[in-house]
């Protein structure tokens, strides 16, 4: 039973649990091509650690849904609006497209989409931030197609196969999103 939270054409959003802790979901955590662009997939996962991670997604500064194709139903991947302030009234959002079937096909695109669209109509954000690595140009694209600044850049910040990479900072204030 789908458990939708946020609805587009082609995605179901629903909140992750342990409905979905599956062989395939942990795998993607562990595949270093899924994980290429993350901090995922450094330190082994296993069932007993992404059990935990689930049960701890959903609260007062964290927001976790699975993103689900509405065609075949499968668990592709997930999105998250972490460190919610609602204080400063912003937050930042993270995404893996685990399923390598549903790479480079608009699906990261379209959660994230409908996530910023929930920080500003239903939470009413100021502002939303995300970051990612110098070398991820599909995730530049998807911050970039969504109007989002890229604001600051903090060098050489992340190591990977000794070699360090930029991590470039994104946001999106609600009023340009309004206007846009």
């Amino acid at each position: 039973m789908i458990n939708t939270f946020l609805e587009s054409d082609s995605i179901l959003l629903e909140p992750l649990e342990k409905k979905h802790l599956t062989d395939e979901y942990i795998n993607w955590l562990n595949d270093k091509e899924s994980t290429q662009y993350n901090t995922h997939g450094i330190f082994p996962n296993t069932y007993e650690k992404t059990r935990q991670y689930i049960e701890s997604s959903q609260n007062n500064t964290q927001i976790t849904l699975a993103i689900i194709d509405k065609k075949s139903l499968d668990h592709i991947g997930n999105i998250s609006i972490y460190k919610i302030d609602f204080i400063n009234s912003n937050a930042d959002i993270s995404i893996l497209i685990g399923n390598r079937n549903y790479w480079g096909k608009g699906y990261g695109s379209d959660a994230f989409s409908l996530v910023i669209q929930h920080c500003f109509n239903k939470l009413n954000l100021h502002k939303v931030t995300a970051g990612t690595t110098s070398d991820n140009i599909g995730m530049q694209k998807i911050l970039t197609k969504l109007n989002m600044s890229k604001e600051g850049i903090l060098r050489e910040a992340i190591q990977r196969n000794q070699l360090y990479f930029d991590i470039y900072l994104y946001g999106l204030i609600k009023r340009d999103f309004i206007e846009k």
